[in-house]
C-alpha cells in the first residue's frame, strides 16, 4: 500500500483495536477482521479499502510463500497421523518411563534442537508431542508455551538461522561494519547480551524440571488439566481444525516409525542445513515440499492407495486453514500499520527519552512495544536497528564495543518479547496451531512469563547501560 501521511495518533487505531478485541472476545479472527476494517476507515480509504487491502497485502510473493509453507506442513502432519507415525512415536517414547516432567523436558529439547526455522519448530514439536502431552494431562496452553519459547528465542541466538542473517544484514554500512562477514561477527558478539532470549529458553527448562513453579493463568490451566483431564478450556477454539486433529491411522497397511516419521524429518533437517551451507538460507518451503513428496512416495510403496494419499494431503490443507486465515488477516493488518506509519508514530512519541545510559533499556522497551503493536519481529527490526545502532555507535565514538553489542541484542530480544505478548504474532499463532490450543488462551497464559523475563531483562539493561 502507498504510505498514508498525517494520521498522528490515529495510526495506532488498527493495532490497538485488534489487541483489545482479541483479549476481550478471545476470538483472534474476529478481532483482526474488525481491526482491518476500522483501519481502512480511519485511513480514509472507505468501504472499498478493505478488499483493496486484502489484495495488496496477500496478493504477493511473501504471503504466497508463507501460505504454501503452511500447506506443506499441514500435509506432512496429516501423513504422520494417517500412517500412525505420531502414535508410533508416542508409544516409543511412552516405553521410556515417561512422566509429566519428562514430557515437558523432551518438548523443550526438541524445540531447541529444531532451531533453523521458527515456523517449523512450533508446528512440528507441538504436533509431535501433543498426543503424549495429552496422555500425561499437560494443558494445551503449556504445550503451546513451550513450543513458542523454544522457537523464536532459539532462532535469534543461533548464527546460522534466517533471523541471524536478517538482523546481521541490517547492520551492514553502519560505522565500521562494511561487509556481511563483519556484520555476522557483530551479531555473534551481541548474542551473550540477548538477555530476553536466553532467559526465555532457560525459564522453560526450569519450569519443565520443576525448579520453578507455574503461576498465574498457566497454573490454573495446569490444575484444570491434571484434576479434570481437560487439556483444553471448555468452550475454547483450538487453532487446528478437527479434520487434522481427528485423523486416525489407516488400517491394513504396515508402516514404519523410521520411514514414516524419522526419515521425512531428516529430509527436512538435512535439506535445510545443506541449503544454509550452500546459499545461506534454510529454504524451509522447499524442504517441506521435498519431505511431502518423499512421504507420499513411501506411503505408495507401502501399499497406500493413491486416492488415500491425495485425500490425506487435502485433509492436511483443510486442517491448517484456521492458522492460514489468521495469518492472512495479520499480514493485512501489518501492511496497513506499515502504510499508516504506526511504528514511526510510536518512535516519535518516545524519541526524547534516549540517552547513552538508557539506550539498551529503551531500545528493548521500544522494540517490544512496536513488535507488540505490529505482530512482527522482522518488520520491527527493519525499523529499530537503523535507529538504535547508529545512536550506539555515536555514543561509542563510531567504534564497536559493549554498548553497540548490548543495544543490538536489546533490539533483537525486544522483538521476541513483543512477539510473545502479541496476539497478532505469526510465531505465537503457529505455536497455538502446533499445540492445537486456543490462541488467546495461549497468549494470556504466556503473558506473565514474558513480562517476568522482560522485567529482569530491563533491569539488567539499565544496570548494563549505566556501567557502559
Amino acid at each position: 500500500m502507498e504510505p498514508i501521511e498525517g494520521l498522528g495518533a490515529l495510526a495506532l487505531v488498527p493495532a490497538s483495536t485488534a489487541i483489545v478485541l482479541a483479549f476481550v472476545t478471545r476470538n483472534t479472527l474476529f478481532a483482526l477482521a474488525v481491526a482491518c476494517f476500522a483501519g481502512v476507515l480511519v485511513a480514509g480509504l472507505g468501504l472499498a479499502g478493505f478488499p483493496k487491502l486484502l489484495v495488496s497485502a496477500l496478493g504477493n510473493e511473501g504471503f504466497s510463500w508463507v501460505m504454501l509453507l503452511e500447506f506443506f506442513i499441514g500435509m506432512l502432519i496429516a501423513f504422520f497421523q494417517r500412517t500412525g507415525a505420531i502414535e508410533n512415536f508416542s508409544a516409543f517414547i511412552s516405553r521410556q518411563a515417561m512422566s509429566r516432567r519428562r514430557v515437558q523436558l523432551m518438548t523443550w529439547l526438541m524445540g531447541t534442537f529444531v532451531y533453523f526455522s521458527d515456523y517449523f519448530s512450533p508446528l512440528f514439536v507441538g504436533s509431535t508431542m501433543r498426543k503424549l502431552s495429552d496422555q500425561f494431562r499437560l494443558s494445551r496452553e503449556k504445550l503451546a508455551y513451550i513450543c513458542d519459547s523454544t522457537s523464536a528465542p532459539v532462532s535469534i541466538l543461533v548464527p546460522i538461522t534466517g533471523w541471524a542473517v536478517f538482523v546481521a544484514g541490517l547492520t551492514i554500512g553502519m560505522g565500521p561494519v562494511g561487509s556481511a562477514d563483519e556484520a555476522m561477527a557483530v551479531f555473534v558478539a551481541a548474542v551473550p547480551y540477548n538477555l530476553y532470549a536466553w532467559l526465555a529458553v532457560g525459564m522453560v527448562a526450569l519450569i519443565a524440571l520443576g525448579v520453578l513453579p507455574d503461576w498465574g493463568p498457566m497454573a490454573a490451566a495446569e490444575r484444570r488439566a491434571q484434576e479434570t483431564g481437560q487439556v483444553l478450556r471448555p468452550g475454547s477454539q483450538p487453532m487446528l481444525a478437527e479434520e487434522l486433529t481427528g485423523l486416525t491411522p489407516y488400517e491394513g497397511v504396515k508402516t514404519s516409525l523410521f520411514w514414516n516419521f524419522f526419515f521425512p524429518v531428516l529430509v527436512v533437517i538435512g535439506f535445510a542445513l545443506t541449503a544454509v551451507a550452500l546459499v545461506g538460507s534454510a529454504k524451509p518451503m522447499e524442504a517441506f515440499l521435498l519431505a511431502v513428496v518423499v512421504s507420499a512416495v513411501i506411503m505408495r510403496l507401502q501399499g497406500f492407495p493413491l486416492e488415500e494419499i491425495t485425500r490425506t494431503a487435502v485433509t492436511g490443507v483443510k486442517g491448517i486453514m484456521p492458522a492460514v486465515l489468521i495469518l492472512a488477516l495479520a499480514y493485512a493488518l501489518n501492511a496497513l500499520s506499515e502504510a499508516m506509519q504506526t511504528a514511526q508514530v510510536i518512535l516519535a512519541m518516545t524519541e526524547g527519552w534516549l540517552s547513552p545510559g538508557l539506550l539498551p533499556a529503551l531500545a528493548f522497551l521500544l522494540t517490544g512495544a512496536v513488535a507488540f503493536s505490529t505482530g512482527t519481529s522482522w518488520g520491527t527490526y527493519a525499523i529499530m536497528i537503523p535507529l538504535a545502532l547508529p545512536l550506539a555507535l555515536g555514543f561509542s565514538g563510531d567504534a564497536l564495543g559493549p554498548l553497540v553489542y548490548a543495544t543490538l541484542a536489546a533490539v533483537a530480544g525486544g522483538g521476541v518479547f513483543g512477539d510473545h505478548c502479541s496476539p497478532l504474532s505469526d510465531t505465537s499463532i503457529l505455536a497455538s496451531t502446533g499445540a492445537a490450543s486456543d490462541h488467546m488462551d495461549h497468549v494470556k497464559t504466556q503473558l506473565p512469563y514474558a513480562f517476568a523475563i522482560a522485567g529482569i531483562s530491563l533491569v539488567a539493561y539499565l544496570i548494563l547501560g549505566m556501567t557502559l
